[in-house]
Protein backbone atom coordinates (compact mmCIF):
# COMPACT_ATOMS: atom_id res chain seq x y z
CA UNK A 1 0.00 0.00 0.00
CA UNK A 2 1.38 3.63 -0.72
CA UNK A 3 3.18 5.31 2.05
CA UNK A 4 0.52 7.95 1.18
CA UNK A 5 -2.55 6.26 2.10
CA UNK A 6 -0.93 5.07 5.38
CA UNK A 7 -1.03 5.76 8.80
CA UNK A 8 1.83 6.65 11.46
CA UNK A 9 5.05 4.52 10.40
CA UNK A 10 4.82 1.21 12.10
CA UNK A 11 7.24 -1.10 14.16
CA UNK A 12 8.34 -3.38 10.97
CA UNK A 13 9.48 -0.13 8.81
CA UNK A 14 11.51 1.21 11.84
CA UNK A 15 12.42 -2.51 13.16
CA UNK A 16 13.85 -2.31 9.12
CA UNK A 17 15.56 1.46 9.53
CA UNK A 18 16.86 1.34 12.96
CA UNK A 19 20.27 -1.16 11.65
CA UNK A 20 21.00 1.83 9.02
CA UNK A 21 20.87 4.49 11.81
CA UNK A 22 22.38 2.57 14.65
CA UNK A 23 25.08 2.02 12.22
CA UNK A 24 25.74 5.76 11.58
CA UNK A 25 25.66 6.48 15.24
CA UNK A 26 28.08 3.98 15.89
CA UNK A 27 25.60 0.93 18.16
CA UNK A 28 26.83 -2.28 17.04
CA UNK A 29 24.34 -4.97 15.53
CA UNK A 30 24.57 -7.18 18.07
CA UNK A 31 23.80 -4.25 20.45
CA UNK A 32 20.76 -3.08 17.86
CA UNK A 33 18.88 -6.49 17.77
CA UNK A 34 19.11 -6.93 21.28
CA UNK A 35 17.03 -3.51 21.92
CA UNK A 36 15.16 -3.99 19.14
CA UNK A 37 14.06 -7.68 20.67
CA UNK A 38 12.55 -6.06 23.17
CA UNK A 39 10.24 -3.57 21.17
CA UNK A 40 6.46 -4.73 21.15
CA UNK A 41 5.35 -1.20 19.51
CA UNK A 42 6.28 1.64 17.58
CA UNK A 43 4.97 4.67 19.91
CA UNK A 44 3.43 5.42 22.97
CA UNK A 45 4.72 5.20 26.25
CA UNK A 46 4.43 1.55 27.42
CA UNK A 47 7.25 -0.78 29.16
CA UNK A 48 8.17 -2.33 25.54
CA UNK A 49 7.63 1.11 23.01
CA UNK A 50 10.44 1.64 21.07
CA UNK A 51 11.00 5.04 22.93
CA UNK A 52 10.89 3.75 26.46
CA UNK A 53 13.01 0.81 25.53
CA UNK A 54 15.81 2.98 23.72
CA UNK A 55 15.46 5.43 26.60
CA UNK A 56 16.06 3.21 29.42
CA UNK A 57 19.23 1.79 27.48
CA UNK A 58 20.40 5.77 27.33
CA UNK A 59 19.66 6.11 30.84
CA UNK A 60 21.69 3.04 32.13
CA UNK A 61 24.60 4.16 30.08
CA UNK A 62 24.50 7.75 31.14
CA UNK A 63 24.10 7.03 35.10
CA UNK A 64 27.63 4.95 34.48
CA UNK A 65 29.12 8.23 32.51
CA UNK A 66 29.17 6.55 29.30
CA UNK A 67 27.89 10.16 27.97
CA UNK A 68 28.61 10.02 24.43
CA UNK A 69 26.80 6.39 23.87
CA UNK A 70 23.78 7.53 25.62
CA UNK A 71 23.82 10.41 23.16
CA UNK A 72 23.64 7.51 20.53
CA UNK A 73 20.69 5.70 22.50
CA UNK A 74 18.73 8.75 23.10
CA UNK A 75 19.09 9.50 19.17
CA UNK A 76 17.41 5.93 18.15
CA UNK A 77 14.65 6.52 20.66
CA UNK A 78 13.83 10.31 19.71
CA UNK A 79 13.25 8.41 16.23
CA UNK A 80 12.17 9.43 13.84
CA UNK A 81 10.66 12.67 15.49
CA UNK A 82 9.29 13.57 18.85
CA UNK A 83 5.57 12.13 18.80
CA UNK A 84 4.78 12.53 22.22
CA UNK A 85 6.72 13.01 25.95
CA UNK A 86 8.77 9.92 25.60
CA UNK A 87 10.14 11.06 22.48
CA UNK A 88 10.67 14.11 23.33
CA UNK A 89 12.14 13.59 26.43
CA UNK A 90 15.06 11.52 24.80
CA UNK A 91 15.58 14.51 22.29
CA UNK A 92 16.23 16.75 25.42
CA UNK A 93 18.34 13.92 27.12
CA UNK A 94 20.44 13.86 23.66
CA UNK A 95 21.62 17.42 23.98
CA UNK A 96 22.21 17.12 27.46
CA UNK A 97 24.58 14.00 27.44
CA UNK A 98 26.21 15.53 24.58
CA UNK A 99 27.15 18.71 26.60
CA UNK A 100 28.12 16.80 29.32
CA UNK A 101 30.50 15.03 26.69
CA UNK A 102 31.95 17.96 25.47
CA UNK A 103 33.03 19.33 28.32
CA UNK A 104 35.97 17.24 28.12
CA UNK A 105 36.49 18.67 24.89
CA UNK A 106 37.60 22.48 25.66
CA UNK A 107 37.61 23.61 21.66
CA UNK A 108 34.19 22.84 21.05
CA UNK A 109 31.30 25.34 21.41
CA UNK A 110 27.42 25.57 21.23
CA UNK A 111 26.13 28.60 19.39
CA UNK A 112 22.28 29.80 19.45
CA UNK A 113 20.44 31.85 16.93
CA UNK A 114 17.19 33.55 16.64
CA UNK A 115 16.18 34.56 13.13
CA UNK A 116 14.22 37.87 13.51
CA UNK A 117 10.69 38.45 13.93
CA UNK A 118 9.86 35.52 15.69
CA UNK A 119 11.10 32.71 12.55
CA UNK A 120 12.51 30.37 15.11
CA UNK A 121 15.45 29.54 16.61
CA UNK A 122 18.44 27.15 15.87
CA UNK A 123 21.61 25.71 17.73
CA UNK A 124 24.98 24.56 16.49
CA UNK A 125 28.06 23.05 17.84
CA UNK A 126 30.98 24.42 16.96
CA UNK A 127 34.80 23.85 16.78
CA UNK A 128 38.25 25.52 15.47
CA UNK A 129 36.86 28.80 15.79
CA UNK A 130 39.15 31.69 15.92
CA UNK A 131 39.01 35.29 15.18
CA UNK A 132 42.83 36.04 15.14
CA UNK A 133 43.51 33.03 12.56
CA UNK A 134 39.80 32.55 11.22
CA UNK A 135 40.09 29.26 9.21
CA UNK A 136 37.45 27.88 6.06
CA UNK A 137 34.77 26.69 7.45
CA UNK A 138 32.37 23.21 6.68
CA UNK A 139 29.06 23.33 7.97
CA UNK A 140 27.46 20.09 8.35
CA UNK A 141 24.17 19.43 8.71
CA UNK A 142 21.77 15.77 8.51
CA UNK A 143 18.73 14.84 6.89
CA UNK A 144 15.11 14.90 8.48
CA UNK A 145 15.67 12.17 11.36
CA UNK A 146 19.85 13.26 11.88
CA UNK A 147 20.32 15.27 14.64
CA UNK A 148 23.42 17.47 15.06
CA UNK A 149 24.88 15.77 18.12
CA UNK A 150 25.74 12.43 15.85
CA UNK A 151 28.57 14.56 14.28
CA UNK A 152 30.37 14.19 17.61
CA UNK A 153 33.51 12.43 16.10
CA UNK A 154 33.77 14.63 13.35
CA UNK A 155 33.90 17.69 15.64
CA UNK A 156 36.64 16.05 18.51
CA UNK A 157 39.12 15.75 15.74
CA UNK A 158 38.23 19.00 14.48
CA UNK A 159 42.34 19.82 14.92
CA UNK A 160 42.99 17.72 12.21
CA UNK A 161 41.26 19.47 9.69
CA UNK A 162 42.74 22.71 9.57
CA UNK A 163 39.30 24.77 9.30
CA UNK A 164 36.73 25.59 11.59
CA UNK A 165 33.22 23.27 11.51
CA UNK A 166 29.74 24.08 12.78
CA UNK A 167 27.48 21.29 13.31
CA UNK A 168 23.35 22.34 12.84
CA UNK A 169 20.52 20.37 12.10
CA UNK A 170 17.37 20.79 9.79
CA UNK A 171 14.51 23.54 10.56
CA UNK A 172 12.05 21.13 12.67
CA UNK A 173 14.52 18.77 13.50
CA UNK A 174 15.73 18.66 17.29
CA UNK A 175 16.59 21.79 18.64
CA UNK A 176 15.57 23.79 15.65
CA UNK A 177 12.42 25.43 15.44
CA UNK A 178 12.04 26.67 12.40
CA UNK A 179 9.35 25.76 9.97
CA UNK A 180 10.76 23.65 7.04
CA UNK A 181 9.90 24.91 3.91
CA UNK A 182 11.38 26.27 0.17
CA UNK A 183 13.16 28.79 1.68
CA UNK A 184 15.00 27.07 4.79
CA UNK A 185 18.24 27.99 3.39
CA UNK A 186 18.07 31.16 5.10
CA UNK A 187 19.38 29.43 7.72
CA UNK A 188 22.25 28.90 6.37
CA UNK A 189 23.21 32.87 5.59
CA UNK A 190 22.24 33.57 9.64
CA UNK A 191 24.90 30.91 10.79
CA UNK A 192 27.86 32.80 8.70
CA UNK A 193 26.97 35.74 9.62
CA UNK A 194 26.92 34.55 13.19
CA UNK A 195 30.20 33.20 12.63
CA UNK A 196 31.73 35.86 10.51
CA UNK A 197 34.33 37.25 13.05
CA UNK A 198 35.61 33.71 14.29
CA UNK A 199 35.85 31.75 10.93
CA UNK A 200 36.49 32.61 6.79
CA UNK A 201 33.23 32.05 5.95
CA UNK A 202 34.01 33.50 2.41
CA UNK A 203 34.81 30.20 2.14
CA UNK A 204 32.31 27.62 3.24
CA UNK A 205 32.06 24.28 2.01
CA UNK A 206 28.56 22.65 3.21
CA UNK A 207 28.47 18.96 4.17
CA UNK A 208 25.12 18.50 3.56
CA UNK A 209 23.20 14.89 3.65
CA UNK A 210 19.91 13.93 1.88
CA UNK A 211 17.24 16.59 2.40
CA UNK A 212 19.81 18.87 3.49
CA UNK A 213 21.52 18.61 0.32
CA UNK A 214 18.66 20.03 -1.42
CA UNK A 215 18.71 22.99 0.96
CA UNK A 216 22.26 23.50 0.56
CA UNK A 217 21.99 23.74 -3.29
CA UNK A 218 19.16 26.12 -2.66
CA UNK A 219 21.16 28.54 -0.29
CA UNK A 220 24.15 28.49 -2.79
CA UNK A 221 22.20 30.26 -4.76
CA UNK A 222 21.44 33.39 -2.75
CA UNK A 223 24.94 32.87 -0.84
CA UNK A 224 28.08 33.31 -2.71
CA UNK A 225 30.44 32.21 0.25
CA UNK A 226 29.21 28.70 -0.17
CA UNK A 227 31.99 27.48 -2.52
CA UNK A 228 31.57 23.85 -2.47
CA UNK A 229 28.23 21.20 -1.62
CA UNK A 230 29.11 17.42 -0.58
CA UNK A 231 25.75 15.48 -0.59
CA UNK A 232 24.55 11.84 -0.52
CA UNK A 233 21.12 11.06 -1.71
CA UNK A 234 20.02 14.49 -2.05
CA UNK A 235 16.79 14.93 -3.34
CA UNK A 236 17.05 17.96 -6.47
CA UNK A 237 14.04 17.90 -8.65
CA UNK A 238 12.15 14.39 -9.66
CA UNK A 239 11.76 13.77 -6.06
CA UNK A 240 9.48 16.94 -5.72
CA UNK A 241 7.53 16.40 -9.36
CA UNK A 242 7.25 12.53 -9.67
CA UNK A 243 3.78 11.16 -8.26
CA UNK A 244 4.53 7.99 -9.16
CA UNK A 245 7.94 8.02 -7.80
CA UNK A 246 6.38 9.66 -4.43
CA UNK A 247 4.16 6.67 -4.32
CA UNK A 248 6.43 4.07 -3.36
CA UNK A 249 8.52 6.50 -0.75
CA UNK A 250 8.36 4.76 2.60
CA UNK A 251 6.06 5.87 5.58
CA UNK A 252 8.71 7.02 7.99
CA UNK A 253 9.68 9.53 4.96
CA UNK A 254 5.92 10.84 4.53
CA UNK A 255 4.96 11.63 7.87
CA UNK A 256 8.77 12.76 8.97
CA UNK A 257 8.23 15.73 6.18
CA UNK A 258 4.33 16.58 7.21
CA UNK A 259 5.95 16.96 10.81
CA UNK A 260 8.48 19.16 9.62
CA UNK A 261 6.84 21.31 7.29
CA UNK A 262 3.31 21.04 9.39
CA UNK A 263 1.23 19.76 6.22
CA UNK A 264 -1.22 16.45 6.18
CA UNK A 265 0.77 13.08 5.58
CA UNK A 266 -1.74 12.88 2.47
CA UNK A 267 -0.85 15.86 0.42
CA UNK A 268 2.73 16.82 1.71
CA UNK A 269 4.59 15.23 -1.10
CA UNK A 270 2.50 16.67 -3.58
CA UNK A 271 2.62 20.38 -2.23
CA UNK A 272 6.48 20.19 -2.59
CA UNK A 273 6.50 20.30 -6.08
CA UNK A 274 7.59 24.15 -6.47
CA UNK A 275 10.64 22.97 -4.13
CA UNK A 276 12.22 21.64 -7.66
CA UNK A 277 15.10 23.44 -8.67
CA UNK A 278 14.03 24.67 -11.79
CA UNK A 279 16.78 24.26 -15.10
CA UNK A 280 17.15 27.56 -14.46
CA UNK A 281 18.37 27.30 -11.22
CA UNK A 282 20.62 24.15 -11.83
CA UNK A 283 22.80 26.35 -14.79
CA UNK A 284 23.04 28.93 -11.99
CA UNK A 285 25.05 26.47 -9.80
CA UNK A 286 27.37 24.71 -12.95
CA UNK A 287 30.54 26.48 -11.52
CA UNK A 288 29.88 25.53 -7.92
CA UNK A 289 31.83 22.21 -7.19
CA UNK A 290 28.84 19.55 -6.32
CA UNK A 291 30.03 15.96 -5.31
CA UNK A 292 27.34 13.49 -5.12
CA UNK A 293 26.82 10.22 -3.36
CA UNK A 294 24.35 8.06 -4.75
CA UNK A 295 23.03 4.58 -4.13
CA UNK A 296 20.91 2.28 -6.83
CA UNK A 297 18.74 1.16 -4.18
CA UNK A 298 17.58 4.09 -2.98
CA UNK A 299 13.71 3.87 -2.04
CA UNK A 300 13.45 7.60 -1.04
CA UNK A 301 15.52 9.94 -4.09
CA UNK A 302 15.33 8.53 -7.11
CA UNK A 303 18.47 8.45 -9.21
CA UNK A 304 16.82 10.60 -11.82
CA UNK A 305 18.07 13.59 -9.24
CA UNK A 306 21.62 12.48 -9.25
CA UNK A 307 21.32 12.50 -13.25
CA UNK A 308 19.62 16.21 -13.53
CA UNK A 309 22.35 17.18 -11.07
CA UNK A 310 25.25 16.14 -13.11
CA UNK A 311 23.58 16.45 -16.66
CA UNK A 312 25.45 19.84 -17.83
CA UNK A 313 28.51 18.64 -19.45
CA UNK A 314 30.24 22.05 -18.40
CA UNK A 315 29.10 21.82 -14.55
CA UNK A 316 31.94 20.88 -11.98
CA UNK A 317 30.33 17.97 -10.60
CA UNK A 318 31.46 14.41 -9.19
CA UNK A 319 29.18 11.75 -8.70
CA UNK A 320 29.54 8.15 -6.94
CA UNK A 321 27.25 5.25 -7.39
CA UNK A 322 27.30 2.73 -4.93
CA UNK A 323 24.97 -0.16 -5.16
CA UNK A 324 23.19 0.32 -1.86
CA UNK A 325 19.83 1.80 0.11
CA UNK A 326 19.04 5.20 0.93
CA UNK A 327 22.27 7.10 2.31
CA UNK A 328 24.36 4.44 1.86
CA UNK A 329 24.65 2.61 5.14
CA UNK A 330 26.91 -0.20 3.84
CA UNK A 331 29.64 2.12 2.64
CA UNK A 332 29.63 4.57 5.50
CA UNK A 333 33.58 4.61 5.33
CA UNK A 334 33.56 5.44 2.03
CA UNK A 335 30.66 7.75 2.13
CA UNK A 336 32.54 10.05 5.03
CA UNK A 337 35.72 9.68 3.40
CA UNK A 338 34.49 10.54 -0.34
CA UNK A 339 32.70 13.89 1.20
CA UNK A 340 35.02 15.24 3.62
CA UNK A 341 37.71 14.99 0.84
CA UNK A 342 35.53 16.80 -1.12
CA UNK A 343 35.03 19.45 1.59
CA UNK A 344 38.52 19.79 2.07
CA UNK A 345 40.07 20.04 -1.74
CA UNK A 346 37.43 22.75 -2.56
CA UNK A 347 38.53 24.69 0.75
CA UNK A 348 42.14 24.41 -0.37
CA UNK A 349 43.21 22.78 2.53
CA UNK A 350 46.30 20.84 2.88
CA UNK A 351 46.70 17.48 0.91
CA UNK A 352 47.86 15.96 4.09
CA UNK A 353 44.63 16.80 5.90
CA UNK A 354 42.29 15.44 3.30
CA UNK A 355 42.32 12.34 4.94
CA UNK A 356 43.09 13.11 8.47
CA UNK A 357 39.32 13.27 9.40
CA UNK A 358 38.25 10.28 7.43
CA UNK A 359 36.92 7.05 9.52
CA UNK A 360 38.72 5.25 6.35
CA UNK A 361 40.67 5.78 3.33
CA UNK A 362 39.10 5.68 -0.22
CA UNK A 363 39.12 2.34 -1.75
CA UNK A 364 37.69 0.55 -4.47
CA UNK A 365 34.10 -0.91 -4.26
CA UNK A 366 31.17 -1.41 -5.91
CA UNK A 367 30.42 0.93 -7.74
CA UNK A 368 31.88 3.16 -9.77
CA UNK A 369 33.11 7.24 -9.59
CA UNK A 370 32.07 9.67 -12.71
CA UNK A 371 33.34 13.04 -13.26
CA UNK A 372 30.60 15.18 -14.99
Amino acid sequence: MSALLTGEPGLAELRALAPLHARAQGIGPDRCRALLSRIGAAHGEAPDSWPVVWNRAGDALAARGHHLDAVRHYALARFPYPDGPARERAQRLCVRSFDLWRATYPGIGRLEIELPGGGGRFAAWTAGLSASRPRPLIVVTGGIVSVKEQWAPLLARAAALGTALAVTELPGVGENTLRYGADSGALYTALLDRLAERADVRRTHALALSFSGHLALRAALADPRIVGISTVAAPVRHFFRDRDWQRGVPATTVHTLAHLTGRAAPEVLPSLADWALEPGELAALRALPVTYVAALRDDIVPLSDAAALVRDPGARRELLVLDDEHGAPAHLARVRATLLHAALTTLAVHPLRRTALSTARLRPGRGGRVRA
